[in-house]
This record gives C-alpha cells, structure tokens and sequence, in this order.
C-alpha cells in the first residue's frame, strides 16, 4: 500500500485558511492569523527553500506547525522539521501530521538552541524571538520572556547561520533582520517585502 498522502485530500486543507483552521481545536484556530504563517506565504518559501530537492528543512519556533505541514504536503521530496518550545502546540502538530499521513513532517519539543542547526540544510524564520519584546502578543503565558532572551536568541542564531555551508538558504518573514549574517545575500523578495529569501555566498 502506498504511504503518499492523497492530493486531493490534503488539498482541501491547504487552499484556503478555513481549510486549514478546521484541522485544530478553536482555542488554537482563534491564534492562527495573528501567530502563524498565511499558507500563501508558506507555499512561497517552500519554493525557495526546497526546489525538488532532498533536502532537511528547519522551521524555528515552529507552532502548530503550519510551515512544515504546507511545507509536507506540497513537496514530498523534502523533509520538514519544526521545533517548538511549548509541548501543547507540538503534540498537536503531531496529531495533525499523522492524520494527513506527511511522513516528511517532523516536529520537537525544544528549545532551538539545543539543536544541531549543521544537521539541516536550509530554514525557516516567522520570527517567533519578538514575542520577548514588550508590548508584543504573546501565543500564551507556558515560558519566560525578555529583551535579553530576544537579544541572546537573535545573536545565538546569527552566529550559527555564520558556521552554516556556503549555498545555506533561510527564509524570514515579518523579521528585522538582526538574525542574517552579511554572509547571506537577498535575492528575493516577496509580499511588499515581509518575505525575504537569502542564500550564503
């Protein structure tokens, strides 16, 4: 029996953001269009970041997941990989996952600097640091905020996009750039530029 998920069933929750919301229970439907992705903007970055490729795609601060199921379910060949600090959100990006059958999906518990970020190839970025900021909406009150935390997040991952191969990809969006090294190029940019796509020389 073949393990490809059906297109025409995934396609249902991928096409619109109703579709995709009705997967999660309303508690979680009611901070999807503050605190994750639009699935236009998901779809956008898979195309740059996987390309038909095989290839190990990281989305940091992952949610609920919605990056790396859209990610899944329109690009089989990659795998998709999200961590995420808050355990309710990622038992319920796992459930989703095994209900639609994306085995390239891959979701953890954990904090991403405890993470190998050389065991994947390319990244995701909503940045999911600002919820540190003051005044900013936060997912929920489950961890610790702080400037500082902003400050130590966003230099931890620029020194560890500084260590990644020549060729790296990362997508941000909705992010100030403090996390990019000047080793990384922009070469794309899309929706008046809250999406932007780099590429490491």
């Amino acid at each position: 029996m073949s393990t490809v998920p059906d297109s025409i069933l995934l396609g249902k929750y991928f096409t619109d953001e109703a579709g995709f919301r009705n997967l999660f229970p309303l508690p979680i439907q009611k901070l999807d269009a503050l605190h994750w992705s639009p699935i236009t903007v998901a779809g956008k970055a898979v195309q740059f970041l996987a390309q038909h490729e095989v290839v190990n795609i990281l989305d940091i601060g992952s949610g609920i997941g919605k990056f790396c199921l859209t990610g899944g379910s329109i690009q089989p060949a990659a795998h998709f990989y999200g961590v995420e600090q808050r355990e309710d959100l990622v038992k319920q990006a796992i459930i989703v996952a095994h209900r639609l059958g994306l085995n390239n999906v891959h979701f953890m518990h954990s904090n991403f600097t405890q993470l190998d970020l050389k065991e994947y190839d390319h990244f995701y970025f909503y940045n999911s640091f600002f919820e540190n900021l003051p005044g900013t909406d936060k997912i929920d009150d489950s961890i610790a905020y702080s400037r500082e935390l902003y400050n130590y997040y966003s230099h931890y991952l620029y020194k560890q996009l500084e260590e990644m191969p020549a060729g790296t990809r990362i997508v941000t969006y909705c992010s100030w750039g403090d996390e990019i090294p000047d080793t990384y190029s922009l070469v794309e940019t899309h929706f008046d530029s809250l999406l932007r796509c780099w590429i490491k020389r």
